[in-house]
């Protein structure tokens, strides 16, 4: 049953006001309202989400804290310096694939918006190679999961960043090289912030999580020592 909520109005304003104030001054004078009205019920609904994952994506479970994206922006290389991110994210990887993207779990709360999305999202070039050569070889199983109609009424195809021809080695004519060509292979859902203050938020995220599992296996399938592929590819069916 929905408890109370996670977030309240007070994480929403905190949020517009970071975006409109992007300075270490205003976050400083403020860190009690970012620690308590938003990480601290950040932390607790990844806590919530990643229990309930024990059920249906247990290689994706880790401490919260490992889960949580930092607010801090890296800076280095980019002309934009403003200090923090305007959203508080979480990334559930697959055990073993942390430091690697492979495919995993996503959410994020904005002062504009509630992201919930999955998949494999601009992974490195080894595991670009190996997806795209597992789809070469498992098409058919992967156009059930990616047109499976109960996917595409909770979630959007992500931007696919594809290439404009196919990618070295791989034949023009073949009926997956349209998503050989794609650079990232995921599904993203977008709605309003105001959502993040639902008394069933978890349970919202978690329908779309499990939903989205089959894809997220199919997906890690080829990135894992081949004596895990099998059962992986298995499990990756479309479910009923």
């Amino acid at each position: 049953m929905p408890g109370k909520p996670f977030f309240t109005e007070e994480t929403l304003r905190f949020l517009r006001g970071l975006k409109r104030n992007n300075r270490r001054e205003w976050f400083e004078e403020r860190r009690d309202v970012f620690e308590s009205a938003v990480k601290a019920p950040m932390l607790s609904l990844i806590e919530r989400l990643t229990g309930g994952m024990a059920d249906y994506a247990p290689a994706h479970m880790r401490p919260a804290a490992k889960i949580l994206f930092r607010i801090y922006r890296d800076t280095r290389f980019s002309a934009d310096k403003s200090p923090y991110k305007s959203h508080l994210g979480a990334w559930w990887a697959r055990v073993g694939m942390e430091k690697t993207s492979g495919a995993g779990y996503y959410m994020h709360i904005s002062a504009t918006e509630l992201v919930v999305a999955a998949g494999a999202y601009m992974p490195e070039k080894e595991q670009t190679l190996a997806i795209r050569r597992h789809l070469l070889a498992n098409h058919e199983q992967w156009k059930k999961l990616i047109e499976d109609r109960r996917l595409l009424r909770a979630f959007d195809v992500h931007d696919p960043a594809a290439l404009t021809r196919p990618p070295k080695g791989f034949p023009p004519d073949h009926p997956a090289i349209e998503w050989i060509k794609w650079r990232q292979w995921g599904m993203t859902k977008h709605l309003p912030a105001e959502n993040a203050m639902r008394a069933d938020l978890a349970e919202m995220i978690e329908q779309r999580f499990r939903l989205v599992t089959p894809l997220v296996e199919f997906l890690n399938a080829p990135l894992l020592p081949p004596e895990r592929r099998r059962s992986v590819l298995v499990s990756a069916l479309p479910r009923k």
